[in-house]
């Protein structure tokens, strides 16, 4: 299954994946299977990471086989984002590790690593039809007590998971931002080959505000 609304058109060919990856706000009540979570979670295992430390966690919670770890999180959210992700069919926690297991000095790659992670999880879900959604808007103190995460674990974001659902459905201001076009800066403000640009080369007339 294909999710086809608001696909990104990118100045140059990419995978279909990463162009149709998208953070819906709407979502169908189908459940995401136990083994499309493993598989999702399996993808973001795959990921690379510094010295190969993993420093990734995941506390995920399903509506169907874990609906008190669901509500746990999704009560963390900041009021916006719960009115929309209570309709997800799971969400997830994602945490990382701050030390390194090898000899416990700190892991200054740690949230990167985690962010490829989820990068990764998020296109496997493209792959298999479904959509993740990834918030900075939550209470990493709530988080952290409702699941007793240790003082050596950075909370990094909480997403959604689900199957994308109609967008009219969802309040006018909200369906306003799900079909508000897709845009990327352009290639030439992020890709700066041989080194980086001068005052004088650089164009900030066309830059997104």
């Amino acid at each position: 299954m294909s999710d086809t609304l608001n696909v990104l058109q990118p100045e140059h060919a990419i995978l279909p994946q990463l162009a149709q990856r998208r953070s819906p706000r709407a979502y169908t009540n189908q459940p995401v299977s136990t083994e499309t979570l493993q598989q999702l979670f399996t993808a973001a295992g795959s990921a690379a990471s510094c010295f190969g430390e993993q420093p990734w966690r995941f506390v995920v919670g399903s509506q169907q086989s874990s609906p008190e770890a669901f509500e746990k999180i999704v009560s963390t959210l900041a009021p916006f984002n719960q009115d929309w992700a209570k309709n997800a069919s799971a969400i997830a926690l994602a945490v990382a590790k701050t030390t390194f297991s090898h000899d416990g000095n700190p892991n200054a790659w740690a949230k990167h690593d985690v962010g490829q992670a989820a990068a990764t999880l998020a296109i496997q879900a493209v792959e298999l039809g479904v959509q993740i959604h990834q918030m900075a808007g939550f209470s990493q103190d709530a988080a952290r007590a409702a699941f007793q995460i240790p003082a050596d674990f950075e909370l990094v974001s909480v997403f959604t998971i689900g199957y994308p659902g109609n967008v009219d459905a969802l309040p006018d201001a909200l369906k306003e931002r799900e079909l508000a076009p897709r845009t990327r800066k352009p290639l030439g403000e992020i890709m700066f080959e041989g080194g980086w640009p001068t005052a004088q080369s650089e164009d900030y007339s066309v830059a997104k505000v």
